[in-house]
């Protein structure tokens, strides 16, 4: 959901989401991850994070495999892939299940989330 850069950017979102799972969601979060690789250059892992989504109060099974390159031993760049749609449909009910195919909604959701950081970054 963000394109970020830089250790600031990075941490911060961070710090948004552990707030909003202390705030709203503690006993419904928890963690798998399984598949982690990594050599000198490049990493991979899978991993299954199940929480509330903070702005429905839904709760979210989301499958992600992450992809990383590293340079000097640090992380250079890291991606995440998940269904959107199958995320869509359980953070947003119904409008993730009618419209969570669409490039539209991803951009609102990413739109938000953008926001989101900005504005608590602005508090902090």
């Amino acid at each position: 959901m963000f394109t970020l850069s830089g250790r600031d950017e990075i941490a911060a979102m961070w710090r948004m989401l552990c707030a909003a799972t202390r705030a709203k969601g503690m006993d419904d979060w928890s963690l798998q991850f399984s598949d982690v690789s990594a050599d000198a250059s490049e990493g991979r892992a899978h991993w299954e994070p199940r929480y509330r989504f903070s702005a429905t109060g839904r709760l979210v099974h989301n499958i992600i495999d992450a992809q990383f390159t590293f340079r000097d031993g640090l992380v250079a760049s890291h991606r995440d892939r998940f269904d959107f749609w199958s995320w869509s449909r359980q953070a947003l009910g119904a409008p993730g299940w009618l419209l969570g195919w669409s490039p539209a909604l991803r951009r609102k959701v990413q739109a938000r989330a953008a926001a989101n950081l900005k504005a608590f970054c602005s508090q902090a």
